[in-house]
């Protein structure tokens, strides 16, 4: 047995590898979710605020990070819809605009029609400068921002009277590929005023152990990756139920979309966690038998 696993053409792994993801994508495979600490954090500061309160959403991503933030972005925005919080969106990112045209027409459009345009919520679109934008709108925004994206003047927009700064927030979500993003909103808002801004964040795999150290002063809670977006949905899922236009959603829903891509990354995980053992194994009963030799 130790002679063929160590002999086996690797085409076969890659065969494996192949079915792996594909059977969980056309079975539509999804796994029960057990929320963490930190996505608890998260759900928990959005449920403190009350109706009417001010959220700031910052989407710095893109379309090739939208397989692990899309899922979380969805669900925030939905969340923020269901609290009946004002909701300001903007980015760092150029594509971080599309991503809050995308959930705008996905989650508020569709599902909240009853929400109004500069009332409820608002677009203030993409300014360039990275962390140069966020030192500017944490004393004037209007230094930047004289319009949304749509065009319409700011001093026009009654949600942005009285707003003159981010410190004006209840609370801030940023949405995190990369640089710009949640190191350089902590760095430079949260660090600078810890008593007026609190920031939760969702990010991918890869920069989540760089925001590790900025838990829980900075950060008190974190969404990493899809897995995050998963934990989160089932906490929102929870809470507020189904819901679409109509009142009625399966599990197919977009409301599902973080657990659904769940599954394939799960039984992927558990076939390469397999395979690392079966070579290790094969790797010592190598060495016993040269040994005995």
């Amino acid at each position: 047995m130790i002679e063929f696993l160590k002999n086996l053409d690797r085409r076969w792994i890659f065969l494996l590898m192949l079915l792996s993801v594909a059977i969980p994508i056309l079975l539509q495979t999804q796994f029960e979710e057990t929320p963490s600490k930190l996505s608890i954090a998260v759900f928990d500061q959005l449920e403190k605020l009350e109706e009417g309160d001010k959220i700031l959403l910052a989407f710095d991503f893109d379309p090739g990070s939208e397989g692990e933030l899309g899922p979380m972005a969805t669900t925030f925005v939905r969340h923020c819809c269901e609290k009946k919080l004002k909701m300001y969106f903007m980015a760092l990112w150029p594509v971080g605009e599309q991503m809050i045209v995308d959930n705008i027409a996905r989650v508020i459009k569709a599902d909240f029609p009853e929400l109004v345009y500069g009332t409820d919520y608002m677009n203030l679109g993409f300014k360039a400068g990275n962390e140069g934008v966020i030192k500017v709108v944490l004393t004037d925004m209007r230094q930047l921002y004289t319009t949304d994206a749509e065009g319409t003047a700011i001093d026009e927009i009654p949600m942005m009277q009285g707003v003159d700064n981010i410190k004006a927030m209840d609370l801030m979500i940023n949405i995190s590929a990369g640089y710009p993003g949640t190191k350089e909103w902590v760095q430079y808002a949260v660090t600078r005023y810890p008593d007026k801004i609190t920031l939760v964040a969702g990010c991918t795999g890869v920069q989540a152990p760089l925001l590790y150290p900025y838990i829980p002063q900075q950060l008190p809670g974190l969404l990493a990756a899809i897995k995050g977006a998963a934990e989160y949905e089932k906490l929102v899922m929870d809470k507020y139920g189904k819901r679409d236009a109509d009142g009625n959603m399966d599990e197919e829903g977009k409301y599902f979309e973080g657990r659904r891509r769940m599954g394939p990354q799960l039984v992927a995980h558990v076939l390469m966690v397999l395979l690392i053992v079966v070579g290790n194994l094969i790797f010592f009963a190598e060495r016993r038998r040269e040994k005995r030799q």
